[in-house]
């Protein structure tokens, strides 16, 4: 199933279908609806055409505006452009490159780990960041059109990606124990580029401690979804009430993305 997910896309990483997930209640997610993914700039035509193809019509980009300056989406014919900037700037990290980030973790000893774990805190905490995820939410409202597919994006397809895809199936009554596969993916979906930015960073020397770094900037970890869900539970009880409380999310709502969604 997991390779099924996979999307052959050339110039690019992290392209997952989330159609066949199983819902509590014995439903199932559609194809060709949900995609999440990492960056669209260098998507090559046939990449296009694929995606075309596949039914994309809405193209949500959760990137900071200077990832966006820097990286422009390279959007499907077909598609509306939807801007969501989950973060002012990329507290990721992962558009630095690992030039940068080697750089920056040798004169400052806070490690990639810690450091993700204060990013997926400020993904739950911050006000910003809750009304763009409420914004994605409204574009997943507006994908009401048999066979056409919605794709969600940052720069890996991991952090705010990776939460938002949390949300999502969380609204559509999917078991924790299959979102956190789904959120796990990403390190065997993306382990040529993690292992690339490992690589990059021990050709330039860097120490041990900067290497692991390296590995926790561009990888998943229980730890950091843990570190939200913690944050949930201290907002709003668990995520269902905080999709009501913060995100806004009514149970009207929840019950029209359950048809659009689920077979």
């Amino acid at each position: 199933m997991a390779n099924e997910r996979l999307l052959p896309i050339q110039k690019g990483f992290n392209f997952r279908e989330l159609g066949g997930y199983q819902t509590k209640d014995g439903h199932q997610l559609k194809w060709h609806k949900l995609i999440r993914s990492g960056g669209l700039d260098e998507l090559t035509q046939a990449d296009l055409k694929f995606l075309d193809e596949y039914g994309v019509r809405y193209d949500v980009d959760f990137r900071s505006p200077q990832e966006v300056l820097d990286s422009p989406d390279r959007v499907p014919g077909n598609a509306k452009y939807l801007y969501a900037p989950v973060f002012n700037v990329d507290e990721t990290k992962n558009s630095d490159g690992t030039d940068k980030m080697t750089a920056d973790l040798e004169t400052h000893p806070d490690s990639g780990y810690r450091h993700m774990l204060k990013v997926y805190r400020m993904v739950v905490n911050e006000h910003h960041a809750k009304l763009e995820y409420r914004r994605f939410f409204d574009a997943l409202l507006a994908n009401d059109q048999p066979n056409e597919s919605l794709l969600f994006h940052c720069t890996a397809g991991k952090d705010r990606t990776g939460m938002g895809a949390v949300y999502l199936l969380t609204a559509l009554g999917v078991e924790p124990e299959t979102i956190r596969e789904d959120y796990l993916l990403t390190n065997s979906a993306s382990a040529a580029r993690i292992d690339g930015a490992v690589a990059d960073a021990q050709k330039q020397g860097a120490s041990a401690d900067t290497v692991e770094s390296i590995r926790a900037l561009w990888s998943v970890n229980d730890d950091y979804l843990d570190a939200a869900l913690s944050e949930i539970k201290h907002q709003s009880g668990n995520i269902e009430h905080y999709l009501r409380t913060e995100l806004k999310l009514t149970k009207t709502e929840i019950m029209r993305l359950r048809e659009l969604y689920l077979d």
